[in-house]
């Protein structure tokens, strides 16, 4: 497989997203040669220059959210501070909710962090608000070389001739699965890898999660006798189904109808109203009513990963970041499965995260030193040997491979859905990402909980939503 990918990766995908077309893809360049040079947003206006580099004795604060990448960005952290024994770097991690609140409330306060992790759903609303320090003055200055990140991940974090970070790394969605559970009820991995779905019927996607399905009584959900008050093991745990952006809850589903979040970076426009969405969400409100689908009320209180590892059901979508928490959690052999093929194919979201600097920082030349630090291949290296997540450059997704498969890793599912043409699709970076946030949260709620029909109150929504553009 590592064979397949190094020709696969090969494979340039054009960005169509970025190109104003619905729906687009980013891809990993070829192992064997440097990733052609991501483009960087053409300025309306000359870029400011930098102060000349100086940094100086400095002592930063640097946050992030993922508890499995602290060892790795420890490392690097130590690195750098070794290089310029004048900065000292305390790193601090929070979980995903108290992190937000924590950088917000710090912004507000004036205690913020120097350097902080990013998320595409969040740097817009911080860089709107002149909460970030435009790095492109600084990485004009200093000649950094864009071309080392695999291509379209420095667009993401650029508007209008401004820079607001780094990439760090970047991720794709599989299915995770409980081999023991697939033996005992006659499902190869091969089914799964080969499975179809589509939102009327459910393909043969649905119909391994019913076989996957058992009651009480030992009864699988396709037979006529099957007690779905008395389910004992579910064939599907999905993951976050109520999430607004839904990358591992549905997003993956939906795209295979053609659907899309948007139909271009920066649009003004959501497409929530669309029919395929709702005929996605609805599919899935209808699993989880059968007793096939873990129902939502559980997955909010064990959360989906933890009752996969827990042993509650055969198939659970999540993404690469999480490899190494099913290789540490999992008391049952597990492996990584391809997404189902719908109508128009396979389709992942493809996310990456980058290091942003609070434009309060008493320290802006060295909070420099250390996100251009973070995103170097040395930094990337010594990720991509960690083994946690896929660096945004090549040379650290080499060494990611090689410490996969070091570890009896098969992680050729998030990989090939990277490599294959029109695979994936990417986050949508817009405007007002907190109040789509607050509409479409509860909206998706109600739908799997049983409480509205998704036809009736995705449309509306997608009016509140398009309404805040206006």
């Amino acid at each position: 497989m590592y064979r397949r990918f190094l020709l696969m990766i090969s494979l340039l995908i054009v960005f169509s997203l970025m190109l104003g077309a619905c729906g687009g893809a980013a891809t990993p360049a070829a192992p064997a040669a440097q990733a052609p040079a991501a483009e960087t947003p053409a300025a309306e206006a000359p870029v400011a220059a930098a102060p000349a580099a100086d940094a100086g004795a400095a002592s930063l604060q640097y946050w992030l959210w993922d508890s499995a990448q602290l060892p790795a960005y420890q490392a690097c952290v130590d690195a750098f501070t070794a290089q310029n024994p004048n900065i000292s770097v305390k790193i601090t991690q929070f979980g995903w909710g108290d992190y937000w609140s924590g950088i917000q409330n710090g912004m507000i306060a004036g205690n913020a962090p120097d350097v902080f992790t990013n998320h595409l759903a969040q740097y817009p609303e911080f860089a709107s608000k002149n909460q970030l320090v435009d790095i492109q003055p600084y990485i004009v200055r200093d000649n950094v070389d864009m071309g080392v990140y695999l291509k379209g991940l420095a667009d993401l974090w650029g508007r209008d001739g401004k820079q607001y970070g780094l990439p760090k790394d970047w991720d794709t969605v599989a299915i995770v699965y409980n081999q023991d559970m697939l033996d005992a009820a006659g499902v190869t991995v091969d089914e799964v890898n080969n499975a179809t779905w589509n939102p009327e019927d459910g393909g043969t996607f649905g119909e391994l999660i019913a076989k996957l399905t058992l009651d009480a009584n030992g009864k699988n959900a396709l037979d006529p006798a099957f007690d779905k008050t008395k389910v004992v093991q579910y064939g599907f745990v999905p993951d976050g189904p109520a999430d607004t952006w839904g990358q591992t809850g549905w997003s993956w589903l939906a795209a295979t109808t053609g659907w899309r979040h948007v139909n271009e970076i920066w649009a003004t426009a959501y497409n929530y109203d669309d029919p395929r969405l709702s005929a996605t969400m609805q599919w899935m409100a209808d699993m989880m009513a059968s007793g096939k689908m873990m129902p939502l009320e559980l997955v909010s209180s064990l959360g989906g990963s933890a009752a996969f590892t827990a042993g509650k059901g055969a198939l659970h979508p999540q993404g690469s970041w999480m490899i190494g928490f099913f290789a540490q959690n999992s008391p049952f052999p597990f492996g990584f499965a391809r997404l189902p093929q719908g109508p128009e194919g396979r389709r992942s979201m493809f996310n990456g995260l980058a290091d942003s600097i609070w434009v309060g920082t008493k320290y802006p030349e060295a909070s420099w030193q250390l996100v251009k630090f973070l995103a170097s291949p040395e930094c990337a290296n010594i990720v991509g040997d960690a083994g946690v997540v896929f660096p945004a450059q090549q040379s650290g997704v080499d060494r990611a491979i090689a410490a996969y498969k070091a570890k009896n890793l098969d992680v050729s599912a998030f990989t090939d859905q990277a490599t294959e043409p029109d695979g994936t699709f990417l986050f949508p970076v817009t405007d007002n990402a907190p109040e789509i946030n607050a509409l479409v949260g509860p909206v998706m709620q109600s739908i799997l909980l049983g409480q509205a029909k998704a036809a009736d109150v995705l449309p509306p929504t997608n009016e509140q939503i398009n309404a805040l553009f206006k």
